[in-house]
């Protein structure tokens, strides 16, 4: 027991010269920790905090930290974060996770070797089954033409383009039907790709403000006739599953929306990838860091879902750069297509007869049947 103020005075100060000891002990832990909690007396945990990169408490939105439990270092900021709850959307968000939350299951459209670890710790929690990737339902070119609604472009004027462009040669470039991206970095977008000498086709959704001011500056600018047979302007909705499987595709630059991410991933080509909100910096970590697939744009602040004042800001070298790192042939290029091809071959023998996604449509329709059976019963 101290019994003085001298006495406080020595032991804070006698224990605080046990930095040096406790920093040798976190170098020797295997695991690292990820957490300390520190009596306020004991100020040189702090710098063994910073030393470590040990959040004590994320304050900002924009700071990163690392998530525990996971296979891989993966780092998110705040802002990054799908379920961070938005107090302006309160009324529709808190529906929506009290409904998941009592669900009895997930059906995902994923299949089970893209993520075996995560699906395995996913169901320690709840029942899921992964039944994907849908895209490959669409057996003939009809399908894919019109996946999700009419393509504003015929399917022949679209194949006929790219059969008359290498393998592997094209860029794909589409950031979504609901994306909010200024006009400003729209318009580098196209003079990145453009800048690229690469063949490509740009999807724009068309029928809002933005679209038709890009558009304009398209037809303004003179960039349509310097693309000319370089570059395919769409404006509207585009046959996505049918361009994405044409074999000329040698790249996709994407917003990593969950659909457009599976699809790029099915046929086998590497993404660049252009996150904006929700989920989409989650799927462009699986993307860039786990299944090494991708190259990032960089873009680190997310936008705000129909704010086009929020967000990024985006330059020309960046994508061009994006796109010469993508399609390089060096050893670090030809790693990454080798293995977005395995993961395409992966996806479409998990839909085949026996495959993991078949096998997990024949047990959720078998559990459909039990619980129903068990309702009848009662």
């Amino acid at each position: 027991m101290l019994s003085s103020r001298e006495d406080f005075v020595d032991f804070f100060t006698a224990a605080n010269k046990m930095e040096e000891a406790v920093q040798q002990l976190f170098e020797k832990l295997t695991p690292r920790p990820n957490c300390i909690i520190s009596d306020i007396c004991l100020y040189y945990t702090h710098k063994i905090a910073t030393k470590f990169q040990i959040l004590e408490t994320i304050t900002s939105d924009s700071e990163y930290f690392t998530v525990p439990g996971l296979t891989e270092k993966i780092e998110f900021t705040k802002a990054q974060l799908p379920l961070i709850r938005d107090e302006s959307r309160k009324d529709i968000v808190e529906p929506m996770i009290e409904a998941d939350q009592a669900s009895y299951g997930v059906v995902i459209n994923t299949f089970e070797e893209l993520g075996s670890t995560y699906v395995k710790e996913y169901r320690k929690i709840k029942k899921a089954w992964c039944i994907g990737p849908v895209s490959l339902s669409h057996k003939d070119e009809l399908d894919k033409a019109e996946r999700g609604n009419k393509a504003s472009i015929s399917e022949q004027q679209c194949l006929k383009w790219l059969d008359s462009q290498q393998p592997n040669s094209v860029i794909y470039a589409c950031l979504g039907s609901i994306s909010t991206v200024k006009c400003p970095e729209l318009i580098e977008l196209g003079l990145g790709l453009e800048a690229s000498n690469k063949p490509f086709i740009w999807v724009l959704r068309g029928n809002d403000t933005t679209s038709n001011q890009v558009d304009k500056w398209i037809k303004e600018d003179g960039f349509e006739e310097r693309i000319k047979g370089r570059g395919l302007v769409v404006v509207g909705w585009a046959p996505q599953v049918l361009i994405l499987s044409h074999p000329a595709i040698g790249g996709f630059l994407t917003h990593c929306g969950w659909n457009s991410t599976i699809e790029g991933i099915t046929v086998g080509v590497p993404l660049i990838t252009l996150p904006l909100f929700a989920d989409q910096f989650s799927n462009e970590k699986l993307v860039v860091q786990i299944l090494k697939i991708g190259v990032s744009l960089g873009i680190g602040k997310p936008t705000k879902f129909g704010d086009e004042k929020s967000g990024f800001m985006l330059k020309k070298e960046d994508v061009k750069n994006a796109i010469a790192q993508l399609m390089d042939e060096g050893n670090e290029g030809i790693e990454r297509r080798k293995r977005a091809k395995e993961f395409g071959e992966k996806a479409k023998k998990a839909v085949e007869v026996g495959g993991s996604s078949y096998i997990n449509m024949t047990l959720l329709v078998q559990d459909i049947i039990q619980q129903s059976s068990k309702i009848c019963l009662d």
